[in-house]
């Protein structure tokens, strides 16, 4: 308990003498204001006055050090007890408990209250009562602290500051496991400039007292600094001191360990080791319920990332933009930096960086444009993509940075993004490694354990499976395009007579279809048209479209006659049977007569602009699709003279969403004068343009024929 002075920082004289118990005021500068008679008689030896002198110098040797750690910790507010051997004014020396309390006025704290309880037999009497009540208070109060406590960060205030203080600790640190091989520091009290970062994470089976304790499951008590260091060597050098380590243990399992150091040589009897074990273990239970709440968070978390990425996975074919969408969804979440490099001949090519800050994501695409991965390193990028297997590395130390760096420059830049913890998974379908996917964390602080490895290897299979449909779906469309592009004619041929024209276009769809169309010249002053429909896309579409463009020319060739060839079409599909339905519009020009002969076989009917400007539709289909039963085709005249045009299309000219199909034919009956224009072929295009619905994902293949004689 703090104690308040109104005016004078200093203690009326009168009220420490009055105390049995050795009591002394000293000021901000160590030195002892005022002892009382207890005081004076037990440490400053007779005819000896205690006034002026450093309280250190009441303190054996070896434990001044320590004292004046805790002179520190007092006037910066925080009050110590704990029980030190003090040598007293008559040479002899006694076991005693000493209590350090800030005294303060309306300016702060400007000294410290000394009391010191001799352990005689009475006096541990009474000392051992007042104890028990005190630390069944304390452990009534930090448990219901612990109960409330919402996270980590007020969980490790709670434990640090109370296990401290209940013992007169001046560093206490809440250290937890990471994984099962190594522990992470995750709160320090007192200690030196640097150390935190130190031991930020280490191995358990590093010399420490916490990994004893954790491996152990049992407290550890390292009594003086000749013990320290014999023992732990690589432990900080702090002069006289012991270290109590106490493990966080529930049902078995060790979850971290609570480590608290003393000044000077510190005795702990049964009954105070009794009473931190049990606050370890209700620390530990606090613990155990935090973590599994997190756990919990983190799970739902993950899940709800899993179901955002797999949609974004899945959205697209164009994996470049997919991947750097599921980039920006790590972060920053689960990583300050995500990259996604993959394989492109033989090279990692970089497809997508993220970080909140877009500065930063443009570092570092000019850091690895300057600096590129180098492939023989023996971990990083190209080290998983060459193994197969993933990376983690829990912490990035300074000394890793500076060893990687190719010139003082890469050095300052690496420095300076602070990067903390990596990950790096490779991105594998079908056994085979894309690339790969790396998380980094740099100011958030965060350190990767097995855990957020197992669930970036998980993104990172949903991510080489996109890559790999993606690659398919590529090389698929490719094949089938070529198939296309060499049955497809790349010109209408020159018929003397005639102006052709044609177009195409697969409506920028990521697949092909099964649109086909000609023109033949028969030799003899007759002309032959078609445009067909095969139902279905890629390249099962395109291999039939291909075979029906090859059956209608052959058929054609034997007898061009439209009943003949579609009813040979028909028998075809009777004796080779198919599950896809085709539509054909088929016609013969003969000039010699002035007439059309067409049959129509479930394709949406051609039209006629007459050289007068009349717009009229050709028969509609008399028979459905081919495919579906042999059946007598019919083949309707109509008249065609000098300077009239015929229009075959597809369905993709005419479809639109919620719009019957007639009012489309319509539609184009009412654009066709715009077939009048001399330049034929910009005209057909003009008009599919101005007809077509764009956002209607279908093909539209049109043939377009002028007689001009």
């Amino acid at each position: 308990m703090t104690v308040h002075v109104p005016a004078e920082w200093l203690p009326e004289p009168a009220l420490l003498d009055s105390l049995d118990t050795s009591a002394m005021a000293v000021g901000a500068d160590g030195s002892i204001r005022h002892a009382n008679l207890a005081a004076t008689t037990a440490y400053a030896g007779p005819g000896n006055s205690l006034v002026g002198r450093p309280l250190t110098g009441l303190f054996a040797e070896g434990d001044r050090e320590a004292l004046e750690a805790v002179l520190v910790q007092v006037l910066s507010g925080d009050a110590w007890q704990g029980r030190v051997e003090l040598p007293r004014g008559d040479g002899s020396t006694h076991d005693a408990e000493v209590s350090c309390t800030p005294l303060r006025d309306l300016d702060g704290v400007r000294g410290v209250l000394c009391v010191i309880i001799d352990f005689s037999p009475e006096g541990q009497r009474l000392r051992d009562a007042r104890l028990l009540g005190s630390r069944l208070a304390m452990l009534a109060r930090v448990t219901g602290e612990l109960v409330r406590a919402e996270d980590l960060d007020a969980l490790s205030r709670i434990i640090t500051s109370h296990s401290a203080d209940a013992v007169g600790a001046t560093i206490a640190s809440l250290l937890l496991r990471e994984g099962e091989d190594r522990l992470r520091l995750i709160a320090l009290r007192g200690g030196d400039e640097g150390e935190a970062e130190q031991w930020a994470s280490f191995p358990v089976a590093a010399p420490t007292p916490a990994g004893d304790v954790v491996r152990s499951g049992t407290p550890v008590l390292v009594t003086g600094k000749a013990a320290i260091e014999e023992r732990y060597p690589d432990m900080p050098r702090r002069g006289e001191r012991s270290v109590l380590c106490l493990p966080l243990t529930v049902a078995n399992r060790t979850l971290g360990a609570i480590a608290l150091s003393f000044p000077g040589v510190r005795i702990i009897d049964a009954a105070e080791l009794e009473f931190l074990e049990i606050l370890a273990d209700s620390c530990a239970q606090a613990v155990e319920r935090i973590e599994a709440q997190a756990a919990a968070a983190l799970g739902n978390e993950r899940l709800a990332f899993l179901v955002d990425a797999s949609a974004e996975l899945s959205s697209s074919l164009d994996y470049g933009l997919t991947l750097a969408k599921v980039a920006a969804l790590v972060v920053p979440t689960f990583a300050d930096w995500c990259a996604i490099d993959v394989v492109e001949d033989d090279r990692l090519q970089r497809l997508a960086v993220a970080h909140v800050d877009p500065e930063k994501v443009q570092l570092a695409r000019s850091l690895e444009e300057r600096y590129p991965s180098d492939p023989n390193a023996p971990r990083g990028a190209w080290h998983v993509l060459r193994t197969g297997r993933p990376e983690l590395i829990p912490v990035i130390t300074d000394e890793m940075l500076v060893a990687g760096a190719r010139d003082e420059e890469h050095m300052r830049i690496a420095l300076d993004l602070q990067l903390r913890s990596a990950i790096v998974v490779p991105l594998v379908a079908h056994g085979r490694v894309l690339g790969v996917m790396s998380w980094v964390a740099a100011e958030s602080g965060r350190h990767y354990t097995e855990s957020d490895l197992a669930f970036a290897e998980d993104v990172a299979r949903r991510a080489a499976v996109a890559i790999d449909n993606a690659e398919l779906h590529s090389e698929t469309l490719a094949a089938a395009v070529r198939l296309q592009q060499a049955v497809l004619p790349d010109t209408m041929p020159e018929i003397p007579g005639w102006d052709v024209a044609s177009y195409y276009d697969p409506s920028g769809r990521t697949d092909v279809g099964g649109d086909f169309y000609d023109a033949i010249d028969l030799g003899d002053g007759r002309v032959v048209m078609f445009v067909g429909d095969v139902m279905g896309r890629g390249v099962e579409a395109a291999a039939a479209m291909a075979q029906m463009r090859a059956a209608v020319r052959a058929y054609t060739a034997v007898d061009p006659d439209p009943a003949s060839v579609l009813g040979k079409l028909d028998r075809m599909f009777a004796q080779f049977p198919t599950d896809q339905l085709v539509t054909l519009v088929y016609l013969v020009v003969d000039p010699g007569r002035d007439e059309i002969l067409v049959a129509n076989a479930g394709h949406p009917a051609p039209v006629l602009l007459r050289v007068d400007g009349s717009a009229e539709q050709l028969p509609d289909a008399d028979g459905c699709p081919l495919g579906v039963l042999v059946q007598d085709r019919i083949a309707h005249t109509v008249p065609m003279r000098d300077g009239d045009t015929v229009l075959l299309f597809t369905d993709g000219l005419i479809e639109r969403r919620d719009e019957d199909i007639d009012i489309g034919q319509k539609k184009v009956l009412h654009a066709l004068p715009m077939l009048a224009s001399a330049d034929l072929e910009a005209a057909l295009v003009e008009l599919v343009v101005s007809l077509r619905e764009p956002s209607l994902d279908d093909d539209v293949a049109a043939v377009a024929a002028r007689r001009t004689r």
